[in-house]
């Protein structure tokens, strides 16, 4: 469970720095397809030099490849027109929760009282920390919050059976689904311009979504995926502070009070786990 704990909070703090890049950006869409691109082009190379991964692993990849396009398409918009210390919070926040819930139902992950009481603890702090956020990116990150539950919970029980060789084939669907998108909704030519300016941040930022997931999914194979996902939300501290920090985003005493309650139920849940 140590080693879990670890994987999870190193995860955290990768996201919450690859969000931060890409709610910064001028083109919040390309920036994220122009990272899982380029994680997509590492994950190949990885996978051609490895080549153990079972035919078998690639569909629940193609269905979190799928599941990536409205994805990346609402938090897109969500950061377009929200605040990062809102959505952001938002999105994980319910995403860990519905992942904690799919992994009882669909995974038989077992929880004790006071795991839930934590979890519970921590969603609760999310909401205080997302209150007073406009309608439109609210249901926009509720939208990503959705995506992450399905996509945590099916590679949860992919890497499970295929290793964790498996998050690389994620990337690489996830690449190719994005990209997809992105030509069939007119954007190729826009993102063939963004790579050669920008290639050396998309490097960066790709890279760091790589590691980060594959952190959660070294993480899911020693734990149960509620914990896992309750305990990579702590990124959404790092997201409050970074958020009023660098993008003078407001109500920060109230978003610092609501990061109390969220670590409060974090440290329940490791010492509950």
């Amino acid at each position: 469970m140590v080693v879990a704990t670890g994987l999870a909070l190193a995860a955290a703090a990768l996201h919450a720095a690859w969000n931060l890049t890409a709610k910064r950006s001028a083109d919040r869409f390309l920036a994220l397809w122009g990272q899982f691109a380029v994680a997509a082009a590492i994950s190949a190379i990885v996978l051609v030099l490895i080549g153990d991964l079972p035919a078998a692993a690639w569909w629940p990849a193609v269905v979190t490849g799928g599941v990536h396009v409205p994805y990346t398409a609402c938090l897109a918009w969500a950061y377009d027109r929200g605040d990062f210390s809102v959505a952001y919070p938002i999105a994980r926040g319910s995403g860990a929760v519905l992942s904690a819930v799919g992994g009882v139902i669909l995974l038989d992950d077992h929880v004790g009282p006071w795991t839930v009481i934590a979890i519970a603890i921590v969603a609760g702090g999310m909401v205080l920390l997302a209150a007073g956020a406009q309608p439109g990116p609210a249901a926009m990150a509720l939208a990503v919050g959705l995506a992450i539950g399905v996509y945590t919970v099916n590679d949860s029980d992919a890497v499970r059976q295929h290793g964790p060789t498996y998050a690389f084939a994620v990337f690489v669907m996830i690449g190719l689904s994005t990209t997809a998108f992105g030509v069939l909704t007119g954007r190729g030519t826009a993102m063939v311009t963004s790579m050669r300016v920008d290639w050396s941040r998309y490097g960066m930022t790709g890279t760091m979504a790589a590691a980060s997931y594959a952190l959660v999914l070294l993480a899911v194979r020693r734990a149960p995926v509620g914990y896992v996902a309750a305990l990579r939300e702590s990124s959404v501290l790092i997201a409050a502070v970074l958020g009023t920090r660098y993008l003078a985003e407001s109500r920060a005493r109230r978003r610092t009070v609501a990061a109390a309650v969220i670590l409060a139920g974090l440290v329940l849940l490791v010492a509950t786990s």
